[in-house]
């Protein structure tokens, strides 16, 4: 999804813009918020229950681009197993997710 929005908007996976339109810009603040020195960051949190994901998503072309404080995982996953992804491991991220949702809104 990041490379696809992230090549319609001119954005190279280190979060320069090296467009050549000025409607690459026009709106560009739906999926990005320009951080310092004029680069942008996705407006994205990254949630899962286990860490291998992320470090999938850390680690691939566009791993930079994602503000590291916008990681949210558990240390073991729910194995697909729904109630306990709900009610213990997923209960355990619910406030530090809704902490990082109100930074993102609150930017």
């Amino acid at each position: 999804f990041w490379e696809v929005i992230s090549d319609e908007h001119g954005i190279d996976p280190s979060g320069n813009y090296v467009g050549d339109s000025d409607l690459q810009l026009e709106r560009i603040s739906v999926y990005y918020n320009e951080a310092s020195s004029h680069k942008y960051v996705p407006r994205a949190i990254l949630v899962d229950l286990e860490p291998g994901t992320m470090d999938s998503v850390r680690s691939g072309a566009f791993g930079h681009l994602f503000r590291p404080d916008n990681f949210i995982f558990g240390q073991s996953g729910a194995g697909n197993n729904w109630a306990k992804g709900h009610y213990t491991e997923g209960a355990e991220l619910v406030d530090s997710v809704l902490d990082v949702v109100r930074k993102e809104c609150e930017n």
